[in-house]
C-alpha cells in the first residue's frame, strides 16, 4: 500500500470516528503540514510569534472537532486543512487588528501573543474580503487561490481536488491572481 493509499485509509477510518487513525494520519502528514504552515507564516510577514507547530496544532484541533468529516482522499484533506489554516491565520489577524483599539494588548500583556504585524494583519483581512468578493464572481477561481496559496497544492493536485484540467487551474490561477492583485497588492501572490 502506497503513501497515498495509507492516507486515504486513515482518512476514512478517522471519518468513522477512529481517533487513533487521526493521530496516525497526523504523524504521516506532519512534515507536509509543517512545511505548508511554515510557508504560510513566512508569507504573512511581520514579527511572527505563532510558530508552524502551533498553527498545525490549532488546525488539527479544529479538524478533529468537526463531526465525522467525510474525507475522500489526500487532496481533499489538504484542501480542508488549507481552509482551516487560513481561518486560524484570519483569527490571528482579527485579534491583531482589534489590538490596535485595545492598548492593553499593544503593551504586550496579551497571553495569546500576536502572530503578525498590524500592517500584515490588515493585508490578510483585506485579502480575505477580496477572496469573498471573488468567490461571488467566480467560486472556482477563489477555490484555486485557496488551494494554491493557502493550501500549497501544486497545479496537478489542485486539478485533481477540483476535478478540472490542469490547464483550467493554470488559467484560473492567473486570472484570479491578477484580479486579487488589483484589489490587494500582495507581492507573494506573484
Amino acid at each position: 500500500m502506497g503513501h497515498s493509499d495509507d492516507l486515504t485509509a486513515l482518512l476514512q477510518a478517522w471519518s468513522t470516528g477512529d481517533d487513533r487513525a487521526g493521530e496516525q494520519l497526523m504523524s504521516l502528514v506532519y512534515d507536509e503540514l509543517r512545511a505548508l504552515s511554515g510557508s504560510r507564516l513566512h508569507a504573512h510577514g511581520g514579527p511572527v510569534t505563532l510558530q508552524a507547530t502551533e498553527l498545525i496544532s490549532e488546525a488539527y484541533l479544529r479538524l478533529s472537532a468537526q463531526n465525522t468529516p467525510n474525507w475522500q482522499n489526500r487532496n481533499h484533506f489538504f484542501a480542508i486543512a488549507a481552509t482551516v489554516m487560513r481561518r486560524v491565520l484570519l483569527d490571528q489577524a482579527r485579534r491583531r487588528h482589534s489590538a490596535k483599539r485595545d492598548r492593553r494588548l499593544e503593551s504586550g500583556d496579551d497571553p495569546d501573543d500576536l502572530a503578525m504585524s498590524h500592517e500584515r494583519a490588515e493585508q490578510l483581512l483585506a485579502l480575505d474580503t477580496a477572496l469573498e468578493r471573488l468567490a461571488m464572481l467566480s467560486p472556482r477561481q477563489a477555490q484555486v487561490i485557496e488551494l494554491r496559496y493557502f493550501g500549497g497544492l501544486s497545479i496537478p493536485e489542485a486539478a485533481v481536488s477540483l476535478g478540472i484540467s490542469e490547464a483550467t487551474v493554470k488559467r484560473d490561477w492567473a486570472l484570479a491572481r491578477a484580479w486579487l492583485l488589483n484589489q490587494v497588492p500582495l507581492p507573494e501572490l506573484l
